[in-house]
């Protein structure tokens, strides 16, 4: 993000092949975006299949082949193209097996749509590559489709997730309030609207007609979050988190939305409510909730993690607003950049020391 906001501004290049934007989104969705999913990944399918998780020389192998597919991209203009594809896609390529393989020798049947996830984004990330190869305006299209992948998994995880630790900490914390209902046909419909919006925006992206399949989406995933009662989670950041990561998908199906029926929304307004709002917060509230319950640590956040929250939501509300800013754009664009670099910074230096020590 530092790097990029660099770039933006004039100071300095990378030696990408990508265009500027085309690289900061590609990195953002699949390097930044595929890390979390393989995070969250590794750590859920052992308790999905009952098997050991990655771990030694296998995990650190994983790890290094992540590593080269963002450097390749990075110095793509030296490498070639095609070098910089094969390095890169080996990762998702990889991930992808591992995957398979987990889910299949643990006959978890019900966590198959995992694999399509995986596959659609590593269809993604080779659309983008391809027109740096052949220069074949595919870009866009995967990174379009990259993000509505992400955002879709938070929609599936999030129904998951939210609902389930909202009403685990209600009967404990707030026995007057009613805990969430159980997954029903409103949510299955608030996950079909918002599958064919992502699916119209990913293609069509200015199609006047999906701008009300994304307003459809938007009120229904309003009122499926609106189900969940997170206002009575306020005591409790790590879960008021949760759901205002999950509302920004709202917002921004509704930007979204309103942006090809109003020209005066700029569509990266809607983009940035979905990625910086949607799967920023979201990848911060599962990566916090996470690294505190499998490192022995009471589940409650702390004053370093609170800030984070606070940090990456400062940062979506100023990215958005930035387009306001006149003649100040790129001093707003840098503040939004520096406090999401700040959010993640902040879990680095709160989380790095319980996570590489033994359990407490």
């Amino acid at each position: 993000m530092p790097l990029w906001l660099i770039m933006f501004s004039g100071r300095a290049a990378v030696p990408t092949i990508l265009s500027g934007p085309v690289w900061h989104v590609h990195e953002m969705v699949f390097g930044f975006g595929a890390a979390t999913v393989a995070g969250f990944l590794l750590t859920a399918i052992p308790n999905w299949t009952g098997r050991m998780p990655l771990q030694g020389w296998p995990l650190a192998i994983l790890v290094v082949v992540w590593c080269a597919g963002r450097a390749a991209v990075f110095c793509s203009q030296q490498l070639g193209p095609v070098a910089a594809a094969l390095i890169d896609l080996a990762f998702p390529i990889v991930f992808l097996a591992v995957v398979a393989r987990e889910i299949t020798a643990g006959r978890n049947w019900r966590n198959l749509p995992m694999l399509a996830a995986l596959t659609l984004l590593l269809i993604a990330s080779l659309l983008v590559h391809v027109e740096a190869i052949v220069d074949a305006p595919t870009a866009e299209l995967g990174n379009r489709l990259g993000v509505s992948t992400l955002l879709m998994l938070i929609n599936l995880v999030g129904g998951r997730i939210i609902p389930s630790f909202t009403g685990n900490w209600l009967v404990k914390q707030r026995p007057d309030v009613r805990p969430p209902g159980a997954f029903g046909s409103f949510d299955r419909l608030a996950l079909v609207l918002t599958g064919l919006a992502l699916l119209a925006w990913t293609v069509v992206p200015d199609a006047p007609a999906g701008a009300w399949v994304e307003l459809a989406a938007s009120v229904a995933v309003g009122v499926r979050l609106a189900r969940w009662r997170g206002w009575a989670t306020w005591r409790e950041p790590l879960l008021w988190i949760l759901h205002l990561g999950y509302g920004w998908l709202a917002l921004g199906l509704l930007l979204l939305g309103l942006s090809s029926l109003w020209p005066a929304i700029p569509q990266t307004t809607a983009l940035h409510a979905l990625t910086a709002g949607a799967i920023g917060t979201m990848t911060l509230a599962v990566m916090t909730r996470a690294s505190l319950g499998h490192t022995g640590q009471p589940l409650t956040a702390g004053p370093a993690t609170t800030a984070a929250y606070l940090f990456v939501t400062i940062a979506t509300v100023l990215r958005l607003l930035a387009p306001l800013a006149g003649d100040d754009y790129l001093a707003a664009l840098g503040v939004a950049g520096g406090a999401w670099t700040a959010a993640f910074a902040l879990f680095v230096i709160a989380y790095a020391r319980p996570l590489m020590t033994p359990r407490s």
